[in-house]
């Protein structure tokens, strides 16, 4: 069992909602999970409480705060663009730090703390990655692999300052992050002075792991990518704790 609410943690842009999940029983450490570009969707929330079912204290920051934290549909590319467009590496940094401040006083310093991203969110924990010796980081088809997005240096330039252990994820099908710049990244993260590893699922696109999006959904990639995603945070999270 786990208890969730919806919290506010404070940022030096303004208060930054957030959904926030525990196991009742106490959680050994947190995991950032970081949203969509679509906002902190019931998707998203529900990956929250998914960790906290797992044993860990997981809480899902709005990045979207300074624009009011929208949650769009799926479907709505028109309204999320303009939204996207206005973060700015800056703000990201705030909100980071102030999420990892959230965690750290209510006891998980970052040794034990992770952190995970979903398409925006992926290229947002990645870059997290490279701010602070977290104990483990997850992308799940993050952009800007070859190309930096909201202001931040790519993916692959960024890669050689990765303080956490990494993991990516990615489908082959996926029109925006073509095989090739997955596999350079790969060559590049390799070089790092943690630990990283690439996994590619040949018939899944991008969104892979979202079962509220059924024309993107894979069945098959989204539960290996979950299951190592967790023995990820077992193996490295849960041994730097």
């Amino acid at each position: 069992m786990s208890t969730s609410a919806h919290i506010t943690i404070t940022t030096p842009d303004g208060p930054m909602p957030a959904y926030e999940s525990s196991p009742d029983g106490g959680a050994d450490g947190a995991v950032v999970v970081v949203q969509e570009a679509f906002g902190v969707t019931a998707h998203i929330e529900h990956i929250v409480d998914r960790l906290a079912a797992a044993g860990w204290h997981a809480v899902a920051p709005a990045f979207f705060h300074r624009q009011g934290a929208p949650v769009f549909a799926y479907d709505d590319h028109e309204a999320v663009m303009p939204v996207m467009g206005q973060l700015t590496a800056e703000g990201i940094t705030h909100d980071l730090n102030a999420t990892f401040d959230h965690l750290e006083a209510a006891g998980f310093p970052a040794e034990r703390t992770g952190i995970v991203g979903f398409c925006m969110g992926g290229s947002v924990a990645f870059y997290a990655a490279t701010m602070r010796a977290l104990g483990a980081a997850v992308t799940f088809y993050g952009g800007g692999v070859i190309t930096g997005r909201f202001g931040l240096p790519s993916l692959v330039d960024l890669a050689p300052d990765l303080k956490a252990p990494w993991l990516g994820l990615y489908g082959d099908l996926d029109q925006g992050i073509p095989p090739r710049d997955v596999e350079q990244l790969r060559q590049v993260a390799s070089g790092a002075a943690v630990d990283t590893e690439i996994v590619r699922y040949a018939e899944a696109q991008h969104g892979f792991n979202c079962d509220d999006r059924p024309a993107a959904f894979n069945e098959a990639a989204a539960a290996d990518s979950w299951d190592r995603t967790l023995r990820w945070f077992d193996r490295n999270l849960a041994a730097r704790g």
